[in-house]
């Protein structure tokens, strides 16, 4: 069923590297030594910082990694352990991760998008309204070129690409003191052709039968722009990079900010099937996008997902793994809950379990999430993103303050990760590759109320999951007394200064400090004596210090 809507409309029409190689590598370098000197500091941090965490030396600093696709996979109906390598051994360094994630980067390319290759070479020139990408492989060439609007005040200025003009509110980019880079991605990838006549820049220089899809394609395409703007010297665009895009260039936006680690923010706006949204949990969320639609409609995937479309438990990777390759980088996925052909739900399991892979890595509060909008527009400039937006801007593109660590999932689209997946979480050490050496050296604080209860009646206990200056986010586990429980209410309050900013998996009212939540139905049964963990999960401002909480079996 083709839509007419979100991945199946085109959005309206829009407006038709100073990043350097060279500062980048010092910047690495810096890191680097920073690290090497102060490494006790850093083993105190719960996150990297987002300046800090900006390390990527080349479009992929994982190429020199050995990696070789098994002929066959098991099958998994859950989502796959981005821990877990090929060979099957877990990953438990960091230094091991760069690795696994170019094993997820391999697998993902040869199942769902097609091949991104690297060509021979890339020039063109960049002014302040217009930049201009030449490109040579194999002995053919191509061109295309992306409209550039700058910011007021003084550049260099970083940059946000926007692909078809349709993405963040370009106006609070521009606002927040980015440029605006409108990316045209259909003279890279064009849609409206068939799997055998692909047309664009890409398939100019790899062929219209190429098995690589338009997202891929596109990518590549923001690649090159990121190549030219290296290598301008940095005189009108500097060092940082971001791209975003609505809809079918959501779905593009995002496979842009997976395959290219010189991307500092990626930010994916109601991509639906093909996008963000878990490719298993799309095949079960009713009303979403199938994802044979996604794969008939336009040739967005690879050809090769061809295979997969009626069996996505047959693929080795999903998307909760290429939010997984994003991090540590900058990540902000909007989503709209409104529209069941976007597939909200299917982004919150993917932005849950990709959240992993940033807690893992110590930069839990560089991804946010943010669905609980009241707006149902597809695509509409909503007054809710715009202070996270310009948090993520500052924080990513131009190093100062924090970004807004956010988790917020709409009540009729909430997801829980514990229901996709039987894999846990590492804390992974910080280059020793026995990963002995934790990236903090005190855990989270966490607090019990009093022991289980030997009758009827339920606890809760409190887990900080990531601190932030002005803020936490934590999940709550409820444990069940002697006999079982069919619902929760639970009750707090508040120290000075703290107070609930999103949540999700509850229904919260708080009047002054007083604090109450309650289960919201499939997460209330708790059977006797056994814990639900993560029952649901909020945002909290202020201090973490934890309060004592109250559960009542309701």
């Amino acid at each position: 069923m083709a839509s007419s809507i979100a991945p199946g409309a085109a959005p309206p029409a829009g407006p038709a590297p100073g990043r350097s190689r060279h500062r980048r590598r010092l910047r690495f370098a810096l890191v680097a030594l920073a690290a090497a000197a102060l490494a006790s500091a850093l083993a105190l941090s719960t996150r990297f910082s987002a300046e800090a965490q900006v390390q990527a030396a080349s479009e992929w600093d994982g190429a020199n990694c050995d990696v070789r696709i098994p002929g066959s996979w098991a099958s998994n109906s859950l989502l796959p352990d981005p821990f877990t390598r090929i060979d099957g051994t877990r990953v438990t360094s960091r230094d091991q991760w760069e690795c696994r994630r170019s094993e997820i980067k391999e697998l993902a390319e040869h199942t769902v998008y097609g091949d991104k290759p690297r060509p021979d070479s890339v020039s063109g020139t960049v002014t302040s309204s217009r930049i201009t990408v030449n490109v040579s492989d194999n002995g053919r060439s191509t061109s295309f070129s992306a409209s550039v609007r700058l910011p007021s005040g003084t550049g260099p200025f970083p940059a946000v690409i926007v692909y078809g003009g349709f993405g963040a509110d370009t106006s609070t980019i521009l606002s927040s003191g980015a440029a605006v880079i409108d990316f045209d991605p259909g003279a890279v990838g064009a849609e409206g052709t068939g799997r055998n006549d692909k047309q664009g820049a890409f398939y100019t220089l790899y062929g219209a039968g190429s098995s690589t899809g338009v997202l891929m394609a596109q990518a590549w395409g923001v690649s090159r722009i990121i190549d030219v703007i290296e290598q301008s010297g940095g005189s009108i665009l500097n060092d940082s990079t971001g791209v975003t895009g609505c809809s079918r260039y959501g779905k593009g936006a995002f496979v842009a900010g997976a395959f290219d680690q010189r991307i500092e923010l990626t930010m994916p706006i109601e991509s639906g099937s093909g996008g963000v949204g878990a490719m298993r949990s799309i095949a079960q969320e009713s009303g979403a996008q199938p994802l044979s639609s996604a794969y008939g409609e336009q040739p967005w995937l690879g050809d090769a997902f061809g295979a997969y479309t009626g069996n996505p438990a047959a693929l080795p990777v999903d998307t909760h793994e290429l939010v997984g390759m994003i991090a540590p980088r900058g990540l902000f996925i909007m989503d709209n809950p409104h529209v069941e052909w976007l597939g909200a739900r299917s982004g919150a399991v993917a932005a849950l379990g990709g959240a992993e892979v940033y807690k893992a890595l110590g930069a839990g509060a560089n991804v946010s999430y943010h669905s609980n909008v009241a707006d149902g527009t597809h695509c509409a400039v909503r007054s809710d993103w715009r202070t996270p937006l310009q948090q993520s801007i500052n924080a990513f593109l131009k190093g100062s303050g924090n970004p807004p660590g956010v988790i917020t999932m709409h009540p009729s689209k909430s997801a829980n990760l514990s229901q996709w997946r039987t894999w846990t979480t590492p804390t992974l050490g910080t280059g020793d590759p026995g990963g002995t050496t934790p990236p903090e050296t005190t855990s989270p604080p966490t607090e019990t109320t009093s022991p289980p209860p030997a009758g009827s009646g339920c606890t809760a206990r409190i887990e900080v999951v990531s601190t932030w200056n002005g803020g936490w986010q934590g999940n709550v586990h409820i444990t069940a007394g002697a006999a079982a429980i069919s619902g929760w209410r639970l009750t707090w309050t508040w120290a000075s200064g703290q107070s609930i900013a999103s949540s999700w998996n509850a229904t919260v009212t708080a009047s002054g400090s007083a604090v109450t939540a309650a289960d919201v139905g499939w997460n209330g049964t708790v059977a006797a004596g056994q814990t639900r963990s993560a029952a649901w999960g909020f945002v909290a401002n202020g201090p973490s210090t934890l309060p004592a909480v109250t559960c009542t079996p309701d």
